[in-house]
């Protein structure tokens, strides 16, 4: 059986960002899932958030129709045979605990509540100022991996 991970937004981001500082780290990621040796749980929030974060990316950069095209990353992702989507209402009510006991973003919550409940790495590109002061907390509690740490 595969490892488990549940990607955050900015780990597809910087995938799909070829210049990025921490993009072969982010492509070491994809080429793992893409082969089976890894196993990623996308949050249906994270989807979204990537939806908008890489049409705003896309469209900076000139591309011709960027909606379509973070529409084809996020339909690649959300179909991808090792990746999984969850939308279920306990991953809801985790994800809400995890804001009420953290307030960091909704989306960050998520994958933190993924986490939890499937018993897989949160994988961040980089500490956020909001996850520092929590980051103690959040390791006795679960397992988070920031790609800032493999430079």
């Amino acid at each position: 059986m595969s490892s488990r991970i549940v990607l955050d937004t900015s780990v597809v981001i910087e995938y799909i960002n070829s210049a990025g500082k921490l993009h072969l780290q982010a492509s070491a990621i994809f080429d793992a899932v893409s082969k089976g040796s890894l196993r990623a749980i996308v949050p249906a929030p994270v989807l979204a958030e990537t939806f908008y974060v890489s049409t705003r990316i896309y469209s900076s950069l000139g591309a011709l129709n960027p909606e379509e095209k973070a529409e084809r990353l996020v339909t690649w992702i959300n179909n991808h045979p090792h990746v999984d989507v969850p939308r279920n209402f306990y991953l809801d009510l985790e994800a809400g605990r995890m804001k009420l006991r953290y307030g960091i973003s909704l989306t960050d919550c998520y994958v933190l509540a993924a986490s939890k409940v499937y018993r897989a790495k949160a994988v961040f590109k980089k500490r956020e100022r909001e996850m520092e002061s929590i980051e103690h907390a959040l390791r006795k509690e679960l397992e988070v991996v920031f790609l800032e740490d493999y430079l």
